[in-house]
């Protein structure tokens, strides 16, 4: 009996370029809510935040320092995707250390559901693994914020 050799298909490699290059000494560094707030806030489109649901990751240094912002998601009203292991392959090619999670809620309404509490315990769990501390989570409207991590919610 003749056995067919399998072939599989190649697969990409991934990869991560890093544009513009920026000086340590030039990276911003989250302190407070507020700074990750301020950041998340300069690269939301202020014509979508009130109308869709969309998810952001911010990823940082050791030190705090940020490295860039990943857009994870754009959904609907009500929702969007939030998929760990797109949030942790950005993490790892990036080589964070750290991570600020990001949602708004295009209702306006801060207080967090179920689903956002679930979540952000099954992404801070995860990143127990692989050694990359989620850091908070933030609820975002265009009046203002809500911080897992201020809240004592991490």
């Amino acid at each position: 009996m003749k056995k067919q050799a399998t072939t599989l298909p190649l697969v990409s490699e991934i990869s991560l370029s890093y544009y513009p290059k920026v000086k340590s000494s030039e990276m911003k560094m989250i302190r407070t809510s507020k700074d990750a707030y301020d950041i998340f806030m300069e690269s939301w489109d202020k014509g979508l935040i009130e109308f869709l649901e969309e998810f952001k990751v911010l990823l940082l240094k050791r030190n705090q320092k940020v490295i860039g912002l990943y857009p994870v998601s754009l959904g609907g009203v009500s929702g969007t995707v939030v998929d760990a292991k797109v949030i942790f392959v950005a993490a790892l090619l990036s080589h964070a250390s750290t991570i600020i999670l990001c949602h708004n809620h295009p209702s306006g309404n801060l207080q967090p559901s179920e689903p956002d509490i679930r979540i952000t315990r099954q992404l801070k769990e995860a990143g127990k693994v692989l050694n990359i501390d989620v850091l908070d989570h933030l609820i975002v409207s265009s009046e203002g914020y809500f911080s897992f991590g201020d809240e004592g919610l991490l």
